[in-house]
């Protein structure tokens, strides 16, 4: 037990000060908060405004169309000289014609019309012309401008999630989806690299003869397991590291959002009648709001709980193969690859389908997958955003855990009989056929 502590403590101490481990513990954080707030800080303050000629409306569309944000703007006139957005006045011209009760209408410019744009366009005219059908039976322009005014108030969802007493309780998908992915993402990149460590260091113990020294004064398996764990604790300290540095860097998230768009949303907060703001504040307000909505609208102690078993049970679980894997392994990536593979298809298959589990959390696919330990880190934590135990019940959640302890244990058996004979063979290729015989021999 000794020597395992010494090589745990080899491995971690090695790693740690490694100015590589330090750079990138640093600059991750600062690369991803700062790709966030950059993306935030643009499209709330930078977004350049479209300028649309409509050429021989109707009368309808002029008083129906609406410069009702800050990013399209419509303007009227006759003729047809298309040299109006080549000389810079628009940058498209839109041609409408009523044939019948249909409205077809051609939108010309001399560069591609962005998707939302065109979709808004289109909105556009289909209310067009819908008013003025509505209008042809009866109906006032003054009623449908006021229903117009007050139809984003008609509707209001809210999804709730009852449970077994009776009580509920109002969720948000789009929240549970948006972590479940980002757990299950993280797990499926932490689960290639720090394998991946764990198989490039015992490759290169074993070409550089290293690993005939130490296995001279403890055992395989001993060194096995020193090197997995402590790997193992390397990427805890750096992913815990990570945890703290973005959560302080995102406090100051709100320094990069315009501060109109910080009051109107505290106005909006006291006042929840307010509309949402239009134009460039409208991004900016969303991105606060969504800000709010993560930090309340989650279960943050059952979720990091539940990651860290997940983080730490899925890299014991691969680590074990992978360092199998790399005392097999003789100086030739497309011997490594060949052999890595039946390992990595669990990984990759897992990962591929997480998004049909995020839309049906509690399908039969999601759950099977959840709890079979080749796949379970990577789904359940997919899974557990959406609620425990209402979408995760405590007997599958437990299933799970057990059966990947199970399966690390397993593999940890299997790893260890391979790895005390290929750790020291040089000078032949082994077969995955080989490497169970000699599990059995």
């Amino acid at each position: 037990m000794n020597k395992i502590v010494l090589i745990i403590q080899r491995e971690y101490i090695t790693r740690v000060r490694n100015k590589r481990f330090l750079l990138m513990t640093i600059l991750m954080p600062l690369i991803f908060v700062g790709f966030i707030a950059g993306s935030a800080y643009f499209a709330a303050s930078s977004q350049e405004e479209t300028r649309i000629g409509v050429v021989n409306a109707p009368d309808f569309l002029r008083d129906n169309f609406k410069n009702d944000t800050g990013n399209v703007v419509f303007a009227f006139f006759t003729g047809s000289d298309t040299s109006m957005f080549k000389g810079e006045k628009f940058d498209a011209l839109l041609y409408p014609e009523v044939l019948g009760d249909s409205l077809v209408a051609e939108l010309h410019s001399s560069q591609q019309i962005g998707f939302e744009t065109s979709r808004y366009i289109e909105r556009q005219l289909n209310k067009s012309l819908e008013n003025v059908l509505l209008q042809n039976k009866g109906i006032r322009k003054a009623e449908l401008d006021s229903i117009a005014s007050a139809s984003e108030n008609f509707v209001v969802l809210k999804s709730m999630v009852t449970d077994e007493k009776g009580e509920s309780k109002e969720s948000n998908a789009g929240l549970a989806y948006g972590i479940g992915f980002g757990s299950g993402l993280l797990i499926y990149m932490t689960m290639f690299i720090f394998g991946s460590m764990v198989m490039r260091g015992v490759v290169e113990e074993k070409t550089n003869r290293i690993a005939e020294v130490i296995v001279s004064s403890c055992k395989p398996f001993e060194l096995m397991m020193g090197k997995i764990v402590g790997i193992a604790g390397v990427g805890l300290t750096q992913l815990l590291l990570w945890i703290a540095l973005i959560v302080a860097l995102s406090s100051s998230l709100s320094a990069f959002i315009p501060a109109d768009a910080v009051d109107q949303y505290q106005n909006m907060q006291q006042n929840p009648t307010l509309s949402v703001a239009q134009g460039n504040n409208a991004t900016a307000m969303k991105i606060l709001e969504a800000k709010d909505e993560l930090i309340a609208g989650a279960n943050w102690m059952a979720i990091i709980a539940c990651f860290l078993f997940y983080f730490l049970g899925g890299y014991l679980f691969y680590a074990s193969l992978f360092a199998a894997i790399g005392s097999v392994i003789n100086e030739d990536p497309q011997e490594a690859q060949q052999l890595m593979l039946p390992i990595t298809m669990p990984i990759i298959f897992a990962f591929i389908i997480l998004g049909g589990v995020l839309d049906n959390p509690g399908s039969s696919l999601a759950v099977w997958t959840s709890i079979i330990p080749f796949t379970s880190p990577i789904i359940m934590m997919g899974r557990i955003p959406f609620g425990i135990p209402n979408t995760v019940p405590y007997w599958q959640l437990g299933v799970s855990m057990l059966s990947l302890i199970g399966g690390f244990i397993f593999t940890t058996w299997f790893a260890a009989k391979v790895y005390r004979t290929g750790i020291l063979m040089y000078g032949k290729k082994a077969t995955w056929k080989e490497m169970i015989r000699w599990v059995f021999a």
